[in-house]
């Protein structure tokens, strides 16, 4: 076989580190971008926080005001009218388009950023914000911050019943014993482990040592039954609500629900009264009775001592009404302020030498970390201001006027992808005058019409959770009336898809909601 050269031409395309680094910062959510901040800012020495101010136009972020046409009041269910583009358009290019430079063009960035050392020869935003105000002062003793802390802290669980036990005259065994169980319950205040698990667990293969102490222990236990908060110490759902019901007034009621707590938690939880009726000897009235002293008891006594860490939704774009429109604003709170080390940079152009060359590839990370953090929230703005354009009924009058919107309408009006938009509006938050919202939640399917239009699916949630609203609570609609009741509005919509929509708002099906 003969042996040849040839030359073939052809065009793939690479992800560069920098379009790579831009497209996981876009999906990113606010706080897990605050934690990639503070890590570039501790691993880049070229990196630091800015306090000045500058020009949020130099970079395109400057809020967008969508107008509100005049005859929006006369909305109707349909997606039949056009939207105007978003003014962002032509102020910001797309992801690919401003990160998408190949190996060969890197040269040309280099000598593109070669200058004084600067604030203007790197991006600078004074208005975004940290997440991290820590850094802005490193000498803060933080005195204030931990006194707060310390006056927030609330009692635990064990704590209050360690409180409890220190008025009870015990052995030094049944002591240890009560102290041990106390240690062991969950946050809900159970025991999960059999006192035989507890016991053979620290006596090992001593069997009368684990025989000794499953003795202890199952005193401590009959102790903690009788400690507030009522329930805490239980081994299952029932054992707990019979602990609490040994504290109320001895009435048919209460006999009716402890009768009830023996049974199957299954005929409990589907209000079965026809089938406890027959198991509990108890007539119907004595049981629905029963059924609602059970629902005023508490299920977990020892939540109310956990200090859950809420989570606070930040919203990263701002909707305020401005007139006779909208004004659509990125949040400064969630914007970090990052600007390049002015004293590094001059340092380093001053005195090339050995190791320079890694120093002006760090230097070009922080600039380039940079300008996708401006890409990011720019997108954002970009996407948040289309939306607000296709969704100006909901603005204006609420979650009923919402309109169908996929995320192919957004992508194809602004020029991206529609993988692009999904990261966009993945974990990113919009604080409207109707409370704050995912930006996902303005997306949604479309229902047909008897006009031929289309009606949101959030739109038709919002008439199921209004015609439950206003039911009777005697005669509950059942999902084929709600469905009758949509056709009425003109929106077709079969009754699956209503228990569909209905087990989604986690609204109970019609037995049980006239049984509550």
């Amino acid at each position: 076989m003969k042996q040849g050269l040839s030359l073939r031409v052809s065009q793939h395309l690479a992800l560069t580190p920098q379009l790579q680094q831009s497209i996981r910062l876009l999906q990113l959510s606010t706080l897990e971008l605050s934690q990639e901040v503070e890590q570039m800012l501790d691993e880049n020495p070229f990196l630091e926080l800015s306090e000045e101010a500058a020009s949020r136009e130099e970079f395109g972020l400057a809020t967008a005001d969508v107008p509100v046409s005049q005859d929006i009041k006369d909305f109707e269910y349909s997606a039949g009218e056009s939207s105007a583009s978003s003014s962002a358009d032509d102020r910001v290019s797309s992801t690919a388009e401003s990160a998408g430079e190949g190996e060969g063009s890197e040269p040309k960035l280099e000598e593109s950023w070669e200058g004084d050392g600067t604030v203007e020869s790197a991006p600078d935003d004074s208005e975004w914000g940290s997440d991290a105000p820590a850094r802005k002062n490193n000498n803060d003793d933080g005195e204030d911050v931990d006194a707060a802390e310390l006056a927030r802290n609330q009692e635990s669980l064990q704590d209050h019943l360690h409180r409890q036990a220190l008025g009870l005259r015990l052995s030094e065994e049944d002591r240890a014993a009560l102290h041990f169980l106390i240690e062991s319950l969950n946050d809900d205040g159970y025991l999960e482990d059999t006192l035989a698990s507890l016991a053979a667990g620290l006596a090992g293969e001593d069997l009368e040592q684990a025989e000794e102490l499953e003795h202890h222990f199952a005193v401590a236990l009959k102790l903690l039954h009788h400690m507030e908060p009522a329930g805490v110490g239980a081994r299952n759902l029932a054992e707990c609500l019979s602990l609490q019901l040994l504290d109320c007034k001895n009435t048919e009621e209460t006999r009716a629900a402890m009768a009830i707590c023996l049974q199957p938690m299954e005929l409990l939880a589907k209000r079965d009264v026809k089938r406890l009726t027959q198991l509990c000897g108890f007539s119907d009235s004595a049981i629905k009775l029963a059924i609602g002293l059970i629902g005023r008891l508490d299920p977990k006594p020892g939540r109310r001592f956990v200090n859950v860490e809420r989570n606070v939704v930040v919203p990263d774009v701002l909707v305020i009404k401005a007139g006779r429109g909208f004004k659509v604003s990125l949040n400064g709170e969630v914007m970090p302020k990052l600007r390049v080390h002015d004293i590094y940079a001059n340092a380093l152009k001053q005195h090339k030498g050995q190791g320079g060359a890694a120093l002006q590839q760090r230097l070009q990370e922080a600039r380039w970390f940079i300008k996708n953090i401006q890409q990011r929230f720019d997108t954002i703005l970009r996407v948040s201001t289309a939306i607000v354009e296709r969704q100006k009924a909901f603005f204006a009058h609420g979650e009923l006027a919402m309109r169908p919107l996929v995320l192919r309408e957004i992508a194809d009006e602004l020029g991206l992808h529609e993988s692009t938009i999904s990261r966009v509006t993945t974990a990113k938050y919009m604080s409207t005058p109707y409370g704050t919202f995912e930006l996902k939640y303005f997306f949604g399917s479309a229902l047909g019409t008897e006009a031929g239009g289309n009606a949101s699916s959030t739109a038709v949630r919002a008439l199921i959770k209004q015609f439950v609203a206003s039911e009777s609570a005697a005669k509950p609609l059942s999902d084929n009336q709600i469905s009758e009741m949509l056709k009425e509005q003109g929106i077709e919509c079969a009754r699956r898809t209503v228990a569909k929509y209905r087990e989604a708002l986690r609204i109970a099906p019609a037995n049980l909601r006239k049984t509550l």
